[in-house]
This record gives structure tokens, C-alpha cells and sequence, in this order.
């Protein structure tokens, strides 16, 4: 997996107003009371925690990342706001059982800004359909282009047409899109039975 996690953590710490933003985003998710969530390829854990304030300590998120450093970031962050719920995993993505999370045991995964980071973008979400409850969704959240300098390389970028072919072809069909920032597309997809 290539360690490009400095674009996230740009993004999601708002530094311009025009990104994604992680708590909105959350919002457009319905995450209810109980859910099981992963956020794969977390990063800082913006939306980790984002997630852990929509449940209210009433389900669970697990921040899943191959790099330590930000894990431990993440659960730092999570134990000062009181987030009994996060739980962190150290694990490449890239590999099958990476999550160490049980079969079809989450309602929802997330995958934002990560696919344009991997090159085995087909084992992510083959690990995404494993761990998904039958109902559960995928959610993908990456950008659009490539924005001078802001953002992935253009030859990098992953085309919401190419994420949508990607997550078919491994099982998922898309159920809408939502507006993810005006440099991201969101889509969110339920898993084929």
C-alpha cells in the first residue's frame, strides 16, 4: 500500500472550505443508534470521529489503517472526547482478512480518499463486501480530479465511473450519490445478495 495519507489529512482538517468535510458527510449517511462501522484506510480519524459522535457511544467504529502512527492519533483523540466506541486496527488493506473483523458483521464501510493511494483497489473492496452484513452499505468517498497540485496526481485518480465499474465488479450495486465536496464524489452502494 503507498503511504500518501498527508492528502487526507489536509483535507480533513479543513483547511480549505471547498473539500470534503467529514461531519457533513457523516450526516448524509443515516448512521443510526448501534451500528457497526469501518472506516477503512482512516487516516487522521476526522471521520472515524465523526462517525463515533453520530452514534453516541451506542455502537461501534473501527479506524482501520497500515500506518501506527495515525492509529494511535486516532485513539489519543477518540478517549479525550470520550468515544468509548472507536477501536483501532493496524492492517493493509491490500491483503484478504486485513480487518480482522468477522464475516458480515458490520451494517456499513467507508472508504474515502484511499483508492487512488492502492494498487490492489479489488482486494479493499472484496474485504469491504466480507465484513458487510447482507443490508450493510459501502460508501466511497474519493476525489473527482486531480486540482493542481491539490489532491491526487492525475494519472492516480479514480473516476466515480471507475469506482462504480470497481465496486460492481466485486459484488455491490449503487444505490445514490451525495454531494461529498466540490472536489469529491460520494457514492453509496448495497451489497448483492
Amino acid at each position: 500500500m503507498r503511504l500518501m495519507h498527508t492528502v487526507k489529512t489536509t483535507v480533513v482538517h479543513g483547511a480549505r472550505p471547498h473539500f470534503a468535510h467529514p461531519a457533513r458527510n457523516v450526516a448524509a449517511l443515516g448512521i443510526g443508534p448501534g451500528m457497526k462501522i469501518a472506516d477503512f484506510g482512516s487516516g487522521s480519524g476526522a471521520y472515524v470521529l465523526a462517525i463515533a459522535e453520530a452514534l453516541a457511544n451506542s455502537g461501534h467504529v473501527y479506524a482501520v489503517d497500515v500506518q501506527g502512527d495515525l492509529l494511535r492519533k486516532v485513539k489519543r483523540e477518540a478517549t479525550k472526547r470520550s468515544y468509548g466506541c472507536v477501536e483501532v486496527i493496524w492492517g493493509d488493506l491490500e491483503y484478504a482478512g486485513a480487518t480482522k473483523i468477522s464475516d458480515e458483521e458490520l451494517d456499513m464501510v467507508l472508504i474515502s480518499n484511499l483508492l487512488f493511494q492502492i494498487n490492489n483497489k479489488n482486494a479493499v473492496l472484496r474485504e469491504a463486501r466480507r465484513v458487510l452484513k447482507p443490508a450493510g452499505r459501502l460508501v466511497i468517498i474519493d476525489w473527482s480530479d486531480s486540482f493542481g497540485g491539490i489532491g491526487p496526481q492525475e494519472v492516480d485518480v479514480v473516476t466515480k465511473e471507475s469506482a462504480e465499474s470497481l465496486a460492481r465488479a466485486n459484488g455491490f450495486e449503487l444505490s445514490r450519490e451525495f454531494p461529498a465536496g466540490s472536489h469529491h464524489y460520494g457514492l453509496i452502494f448495497s451489497k448483492k445478495i
